[in-house]
């Protein structure tokens, strides 16, 4: 293995450009060539998500822009001039990776998100695998080379910062570009020229000025790479002023632990995991600012040394009292997607601090020579392990449907208790299909409630599985034309109210009335003081609920009843009023 560039040496870097490897050619151009491509991608992202908000996006549409957003970023980010086909090639794979794992998602559970752990895992795997992929460009012969394992590890550790600090500070730029648009906006319309204000007002506008923003900036940061550097060490210098803090804080934590015991963090109230977890995660950041990309680069400081062996050392423990948290909650509840992740974070965290103990203990003072080429081998494998976790291949929601309704079966829990929002919405395909299967069983409890699981629309219908009972949550799914009673006779309940009504979650727990106003206006009512709710439609023919015309009952008014929703006569009445006027405009509300 060799630490040579792949390729001759620059020229004479203009003015402009200040590259810190010499190998990378100057290329002034850059902040203008990124700002464009950006641009262009911000403008092909708004394309694809560009739809009306009451209606899902389809999943194709959601493949597509996360494929344009996960390739630019990653281009963008890791491009050089130098193997620029490299670049390109392995940004339109992580894209195409990225957008798959949306599509499946998108599709995964019923009414879902894509943003699911998948797509935290896969882009996990992206950032982690962004600066392996550039120090491999970097150090590699040729096309050849695949021994990620024997890459130099300051060059490794000083993209993975570099490219942290960047984008951190392309981010920023981003929202300073778009605080001086809108100064330079009201400036203008100050004198009556309203161009940039309505600019503003396009969500395709927004996109491209953030796209310019991030990919200029990027790039004068990457052609100033050496400013870049300096930058990165001082971040790195005050994390690293932090480490004996964070390290005195863990250590006393976990002696305390041994006069407490584990109780106390079971009773906090707060995801003990969690917490565990982040902890870990802040302890081998601060670490890694202190021991810096080698040992040249370690810190001077003998305290700030000791208080990074610490760190290390302490990621174990906090991984174990995670792994354990996890352990007991999966024997209380069973096994959930969620706790799926959860488990596997915490056994990385266990191998990671496996080998910081050891690095440690066999190390001593030079325990950071031992734990570097340790860590590069847990990066590789985290963004294998990551990838492959993202993608379709293993089905957590299978899992866990399996799990839980052994549990069912044996008796763990009944089917007042079962979670049956967890088996229609969370689970997947394999939840729905073993509802379908319940809803045929003998047992009556657990048919009605599969049923009703299968007829909701969105889990907070059903609600926590120790909350409404079976009665209430049957009501929740009944169809809204069976709760809302249409006034005056003659009139009907159009899908275009009836989808309006359902998307502000109105007469969901009690019936309504629903009194035709006219053909643009209707008024619905509900049980209780609850203001009088008003629905219009707009000049494109939309619904959507106007809260000024809504008026709360006077104080003389009793609530209704489900009787008086139900069979008490409705009436349009016109009422006089008494008001104070002044100079002919009215004063406060009316009195009488």
């Amino acid at each position: 293995m060799t630490d040579s560039i792949a390729s001759g040496t620059a020229p004479d870097s203009p003015v402009l450009s200040t590259r810190l490897d010499d190998s990378d050619p100057p290329w002034p151009q850059r902040p203008w060539v990124m700002a464009a491509l950006c641009a262009t991608a911000g403008l092909l992202f708004h394309a694809c998500i560009d739809h009306d908000y009451g209606d899902p996006l389809d999943r194709w549409r959601m493949a597509l822009a996360t494929f344009v957003a996960a390739a630019t970023l990653v281009f963008t980010l890791g491009m050089e001039i130098r193997r620029v086909h490299w670049a390109a090639g392995f940004a339109l794979l992580w894209g195409a990776i990225m957008a798959l794992i949306v599509w499946n998602g998108a599709g995964y559970n019923f009414d879902a998100s894509p943003f699911e752990w998948p797509f935290w895992s896969g882009l996990l795997a992206v950032l982690v695998a962004t600066p392996l992929f550039q120090t491999r460009r970097d150090v590699a012969p040729d096309g050849r080379f695949w021994k990620l394992w024997q890459m130099p590890y300051d060059r490794l550790h000083s993209h993975a910062w570099t490219d942290a600090v960047i984008g951190a500070a392309s981010l920023a730029f981003v929202g300073l570009s778009f605080l001086l648009t809108v100064l330079i906006g009201e400036m203008f319309h100050l004198i009556g020229i309203d161009l940039i204000r309505e600019l503003l007002r396009g969500e395709w506008f927004g996109w491209m000025l953030a796209g310019a923003a991030f990919g200029g900036a990027v790039g004068l940061l990457r052609e100033r790479d050496k400013l870049v550097a300096t930058l990165q060490r001082l971040v790195m210098i005050v994390l690293s002023v932090l480490a004996p803090v964070l390290a005195a804080a863990l250590l006393i934590f976990l002696l305390s632990l041994v006069g407490t015991g584990l109780q106390p963090l079971w009773r906090s109230g707060f995801s003990t995991a969690a917490l565990m977890m982040a902890a870990a995660a802040f302890a081998v950041l601060l670490a890694n600012a202190a021991i810096g990309n080698g040992r040249e680069e370690r810190a001077g400081n003998r305290l700030l040394h000791i208080a990074a062996a610490a760190l290390v050392a302490v990621v174990l423990p906090l991984a174990v009292i995670a792994f354990y948290s996890m352990h007991l909650r999966v024997l209380q509840y069973g096994w959930t997607p969620e706790r799926l992740w959860g488990v596997i974070a915490a056994v990385i965290a266990v191998a990671y601090g496996i080998s910081g103990l050891w690095s440690v203990v066999r190390g001593r003072h030079d325990f950071d020579d031992l734990l570097r080429p340790l860590q590069q081998k847990l990066a590789i494998g985290l963004v294998l392990l990551a990838g492959f976790l993202a993608l379709p291949i293993v089905d957590f929601g299978a899992i866990a449907t399996r799990d839980q309704l052994a549990r069912l079966e044996n008796g763990k829990v009944g089917a007042d208790k079962f979670d049956w929002a967890a088996l229609a919405f969370d689970f997947g395909p394999s939840g729905r299909q073993a509802l379908a299967r319940l809803a045929k069983s003998p047992d009556k409890a657990r048919a009605n409630h599969a049923k009703i699981a299968m007829s909701a629309k969105n889990r907070w219908d059903l609600g926590p599985a120790d909350g409404r009972d079976a009665a209430e949550n049957a009501y929740r799914v009944t169809p809204l034309a069976d709760k809302v009673r249409v006034l005056p006779a003659g009139r009907t309940l159009i899908p275009d109210v009836e989808k309006a009504i359902e998307d502000q979650q109105w007469c969901r727990d009690a019936p309504c009335i629903l009194y035709w106003l006219s053909d643009q206006r209707v008024a619905v009512i509900g049980r209780g003081q609850a203001r009088v709710m008003m629905l219009e439609r707009d000049a494109k023919g939309r619904w959507s609920p106007n809260y000024a015309l809504g008026d709360s009952p006077s104080r003389g008014d009793t609530a209704l009843t489900i009787d008086d929703l139900v069979k008490a006569p409705v009436e349009l009445r016109t009422v006089q009023r008494r008001q104070l006027f002044v100079g002919g405009k009215a004063v406060g509300g009316n009195f009488e």
